[in-house]
Formats: C-alpha cells, structure tokens, sequence
C-alpha cells in the first residue's frame, strides 16, 4: 500500500528559456541580422544598457545589463536595434499559448520564460523527455524561435539545467542526482546570487556550489540570516526562498512596480522633466491595473548629472491606480526635492504597499474617479491592441519617450487583465 503522504507523481518542472528572444524576434523580421552580432535596447552611444544580445555579441563579452557604450567599445561591429516591444509581446502570448496546451500550470516569469508544472502528465504527453522533445519541436513550429528546456524535481533544478542546456537544447536532471548536477557550477549560477552576494562567498572560499553545500546550515545562518538557510536548501537543489517557495502558476503577488528613464541629454528643463514623470506615472498605473493592484505608497527617484541620487516616498491618503492621482503626487514630490537649474539623468517613479482594492469610497470624488477609470480602462484596450505608445495623456506628449525593452512589461501573457 502506497504511503498515503507520498505524491502520486514525482514532481517535474520544465523550465522553457526563449534563445535570444528579443534578437531571434528581430531576425524574424530582419534576416541579414541572422549570424552576426547583435545588440538590442537602443544605439551605441545611448545611455541605455543591453537588453539582449546575440550569440554572436555575447562572444566579445557584451551581456544583457551592460552599458550600450560598454558594449560598443567591446564590439565596435555590432549592429544596434532600438527593439519593438510590441513585437517581443506578440510572440511572448505565442509561445504561452503553445505552453499552456502542455500543461493548464504555467508561470511566465518574464516575457521569454516560464515554468510549467508537468506533474502526473505522462499518460496525456508520454515520458518526460519525450513531453520535453515534443514542446521543444512545437515551439518551433508555431513561434519560428528556438527555445532551451530544463527538467527537474524542483524549480531552481530546471531553471539551472535550462541554462546549462542553451542554445536549443534539452537537459533532464535525474532524480536524486540534483546535488551532483550543481557541485561543479559557480556559486553565481544559483539564482538569487548576485555579484555581492558572490563575493561574500568567495571571500570564505567558496567558489563552486559543491563548496556551498558541504557548510554546516547553522553557520551559513548565523553569517547570512536566513538567505544563509536559503542558500544551504538552494545548493541541494531545493526550492527555497524568495518566489520559489511558491507553487508553479500560484498568484505571487509583486512588492512594488517601477518604471524609471535615463536622458541621453541631461536637462533642467522643468517642462520637459515634468512630462517625463507623467509618461512614467502613466506607465506604471498601467501595470498596476493589469494586476489590479491600488497603491498607497508613491516614490520618487531624482538622479542629477553628477550621479547624485536622491529618493523620496510619500504615503497617499487613499490607495489608488489612476495615472493622474500618481502623477499629481510625485509632481508635489518633484517640485519640493529638485534643485532648480540643476541638469538631471535619469527620473524613476516607484509605487509600493499594494491592496487589492481602493477600501471606503468618497462619494465627493467617486464620479471624477470613475470617468478617469472608464477613460484609462479605454486607453489600456487601445494600447493592448496597438501598442505602449498608441496613448498617452496630453500631459505626457513633451516627455514621451521611446519604450525601453523590458522583461517584465505591461502585457506579460498569462497576467490577469482587471475587469
């Protein structure tokens, strides 16, 4: 008799990784980029960074994040494309589609990657791998993108194994053999560990995740807290801490949504600087409707030439999501907190301390609100169907900008849209 507390399947998670998405999706579009190095997220002397960068590119050191100039001094023969967000979403809802038709649990967790719980899925889709060589060759058939598949008994397996498997390859980490598979990895391949926490690491010696795991639990708490505890599970190949505690397809709620731009001209030009923070209110309400998230707290993030930085919070009386009531109080922040003359970089607008709906109404300014939420609902339809820039308020036109590529925009399939 089989153990009552016992899974009926062993759990099997599949990472998809889309290969270079937003260069692939170029390519589709352009063919004489096929092959050569390519890098996406504006033009070489732009102050933006690298969003992707083709195969190609990557072998001179250029990488997603980088600096575009960085990358340009890197590879001076690289082509540069501004990128079509509007593009990277079509196909991004074309792969989802072809992942939810394998398993009704499937989790984008950018615009070129998901995870899907393939648990208990053998009799509809056969074997593992064979489920795997099957989506794998689907994909391909209906999107015209390549993509890499990882398999494992936990998230953190498969998302490492898809890595490990680029470009458009498929990689099964059997069970039981999920410490084995990490041991000879960097420490930087775990995700969650970044560049400092790396660092740390390395200072006590530990480069290889073999190394992580042969630490004693107690001391990596009592020098990491419980990231430390986190670590410890995460080098056996567990899925522990942060969103990878959750289930696949579980609703995690995000702790705050932000959208900031960086000038390629630095400006004191208050009109401008002004409409700039209306477009990114704009563009963050936007986001926060399609989560149908209210915000209570707003934040305001100055840079100014020099690279000083400066931020400053404000908690609003009311919860909300609406692009004007945004704007109206991160232009009171603005106005309070900017030196006048002084040239600034980069203007971010942040919005946190999120509730799932605006609480006791004022019945003064219910019928105001709701226009604005019956005109924004509108705009939001239009901008689904003809892309970000399609709309934008009058106060917004002199700071409009060109939408940067984004793993994480407005329009991530699979996101429920507000009713």
């Amino acid at each position: 008799m089989a153990d009552a507390h016992q899974p009926a399947f062993p759990r099997t998670i599949f990472h998809v990784d889309m290969d270079a998405f937003f260069v692939s999706v170029e390519e589709l579009f352009d063919s004489s980029l096929k092959g050569r190095p390519v890098v996406v997220g504006g033009q070489r002397d732009d102050r933006g960074v690298v969003s992707a960068a083709s195969y190609a590119a990557r072998k001179f050191g250029v990488h997603s994040a980088m600096p575009l100039r960085t990358a340009a001094k890197l590879c001076p023969q690289a082509i540069f494309v501004n990128g079509h967000p509007e593009r990277y979403r079509e196909y991004s809802e074309k792969a989802y589609k072809v992942l939810t038709t394998f398993s009704p649990q499937v989790e984008m967790a950018s615009i070129d990657e998901a995870y899907l719980d393939m648990t208990g899925t053998t009799r509809l889709h056969g074997p593992t791998l064979k489920a795997a060589h099957k989506l794998h060759a689907r994909m391909k058939e209906q999107t015209q993108l390549n993509c890499s598949i990882g398999i494992g008994s936990s998230r953190l397996i498969a998302k490492v194994s898809s890595g490990q498997a680029k470009p458009n390859g498929v990689l099964m980490i059997v069970p039981g053999q999920e410490a084995k598979f990490l041991a000879p990895l960097d420490v930087r391949e775990i995700p969650g560990v970044g560049k400092v926490m790396e660092s740390h690491l390395h200072a006590l010696g530990i480069k290889k995740v073999g190394d992580l795991a042969k630490l004693e639990e107690r001391e990596l708490e009592q020098r990491f807290g419980k990231w430390g505890l986190a670590l410890a599970g995460k080098s056996r190949g567990e899925d522990a801490g942060g969103w990878f505690d959750s289930e696949v397809g579980a609703d995690t709620d995000a702790k705050s949504i932000s959208h900031e731009h960086t000038y390629n001209e630095d400006t004191a030009d208050p009109v401008q600087l002004e409409s700039t923070l209306m477009r990114l209110s704009e563009m963050v309400c936007r986001r926060l409707r399609e989560s149908n998230f209210y915000a209570r707290t707003i934040q305001l993030k100055l840079r100014y030439k020099d690279f000083t930085t400066i931020t400053r919070a404000r908690t609003l009386p009311a919860p909300t999501q609406l692009d004007t009531e945004i704007f109206e109080n991160i232009r009171m922040l603005f106005r309070k907190n900017w030196k006048k003359g002084m040239q600034v970089r980069l203007l971010g607008v942040q919005t946190s301390s999120f509730e799932a709906q605006t609480g006791q109404i004022n019945l003064l300014e219910d019928g105001r609100q709701q226009r604005w939420k019956d005109a924004l609902a509108v705009a939001d339809r239009l901008r689904d169907k003809f892309g970000e820039s399609s709309v934008s308020l009058a106060a917004g036109m002199r700071g409009s900008f060109r939408e940067r590529t984004h793993e994480n925009p407005a329009g991530l399939p699979g996101k429920a849209k507000p009713k």
